[in-house]
């Protein structure tokens, strides 16, 4: 028979191989006790949206919706379906359908894979994982200063401080519209600079422009007309107060103009948490104020806040710190003779779950010589012996496969079956001491 033809994985959406779940199990355990401590509550939607979802909330002149978005059409009932490229107008729809704003404003949070077409590269990924939390129900500023906290909370607790944080404002809606028709008139008086992408949104989201990486429309950006300049007295208010609020709590953060989201949805705050431990300065997590969104998806009006932090972005972080994964990959490894002690033996690794153990049980047959060799690649604390005599005799033969130094203990101890947990609980207790 010819040999099947291998099939590789999609590129852009990567594997998390065993190696790797250590640090993503860190990520999860941290972001979740973290998130608990502030009252955020998780939201779970479905990977998979209505097209016209994203193309409403996202906007169809963006990038996303235009050259990113994963999306098809159903050959068995023809709607038009997009697997999520963010969550945030996922949760909203969620929060309108179920109407989980009607008696109190919400705190919540998600976490899973997003999907956007795009060049894969460091920390970045076609499918790519986000944290995300959004606030229902809060005019702000003092939740938008809440969530800063929680993130700079979040990234001490993972080991990834110093991170810069960069700080702007949107104003309103009609300060907005005065600034759009304002870089409109200035990039049609500069049209001999604008690349293809400038030209594309010059009409459609000006406002993207500003956030360009081509250097020689950089004089001409940095010139370009600022919303700031536009801003009436709520908005200064709102942002004077954000930042007494966040100097008051020992933020440091830098006001950056050219901080702006091509997305009509958004008002008042947006902020970036950036790096330079993954080259080029890079964002993590990006969040900001989006009060119309909730009213444009056919709620009724209410203001909302978030953020969403790219997971692998932050674990390439972790990984330039310095994480190391310090925990063994179990704690007992249990082996036998086989026969009746392979019975012994899989009873014993029963008594030492139930008492909260993570044990790994020999599976087959093979020497004690092979299986000490499978302990001591499976990162095991202990090897657990039971051979015909201990068996015979209710006992098991304990031996510590490493030492405080790395070296090999290659004393062991033979106990009764009935003090194996007692052996362990004092063995634990000593070093919780030492």
């Amino acid at each position: 028979m010819a040999k099947a033809q291998k099939i590789n994985g999609v590129r852009g959406m990567n594997d998390i191989l065993p190696a790797d779940a250590p640090i993503w199990a860190e990520f999860e355990g941290v972001a979740q006790d973290v998130l608990a401590m502030y009252g955020y509550k998780q939201i779970r939607t479905p990977i998979l949206e209505q097209t016209p979802l994203f193309k409403r909330g996202i906007g169809e002149v963006t990038d996303i919706v235009e050259k990113e978005m994963y999306c098809f059409t159903d050959s068995l009932n023809g709607e038009q379906l997009a697997l999520r490229p963010e969550n945030t107008a996922g949760v909203v729809r969620s929060v309108i359908e179920h109407n989980l704003c009607y008696n109190a404003p919400q705190r919540l949070w998600y976490f899973g894979p997003m999907f956007r077409h795009e060049r894969p590269q460091r920390g970045r990924y076609r499918q790519f994982h986000q944290l995300g939390v959004e606030a229902l129900g809060f005019g702000g500023p003092d939740v938008d200063v809440e969530q800063i906290l929680m993130a700079r909370r979040m990234f001490d607790e993972l080991g990834i401080l110093p991170l810069k944080l960069e700080l702007n404002s949107l104003g309103n809606a009609d300060e907005r519209k005065a600034h759009r028709e304002a870089l409109i008139q200035y990039f049609e008086s500069h049209q001999d600079i604008l690349d293809e992408d400038a030209k594309r949104r010059l009409y459609t989201n000006p406002l993207r422009i500003l956030d360009t990486k081509n250097p020689e429309m950089q004089a001409m950006v940095e010139a370009a007309p600022r919303l700031l300049d536009y801003w009436k007295d709520d908005s200064l208010a709102f942002l004077k107060r954000l930042e007494q609020m966040l100097s008051t709590a020992g933020v440091e953060y830098s006001i950056n103009p050219r901080l702006v989201r091509g997305l009509d949805y958004y008002n008042h705050t947006v902020y970036e948490w950036v790096t330079d431990k993954l080259g080029a300065q890079a964002t993590v997590c990006g969040g900001g104020r989006y009060d119309p969104l909730v009213e444009m998806l056919g709620g009724r009006a209410t203001p909302g806040v978030g953020f969403a932090m790219g997971v692998e972005r932050i674990l390439e972080v972790m990984r330039e710190m310095g994480y190391e994964n310090n925990d063994p990959d179990t704690e007992l490894y249990v082996m036998h003779s086989g026969g009746d002690s392979q019975l012994y033996a899989m009873n014993l690794g029963e008594i030492m779950r139930d008492a909260g153990y993570d044990v790994i049980v020999h599976a087959g047959s093979g020497s004690f010589k092979s299986q000490m060799k499978k302990a001591d690649a499976s990162g095991a604390t202990f090897a657990l012996i039971c051979g015909e005599d201990e068996t015979a005799n209710h006992k098991v033969t304990v031996k510590r496969m490493f030492g405080e130094e790395g070296e090999r203990f290659m004393q062991q101890e033979t106990i009764a079956l009935e003090d194996a947990i007692r052996f362990f609980v004092d063995i634990d207790d000593l070093e919780v001491e030492e």
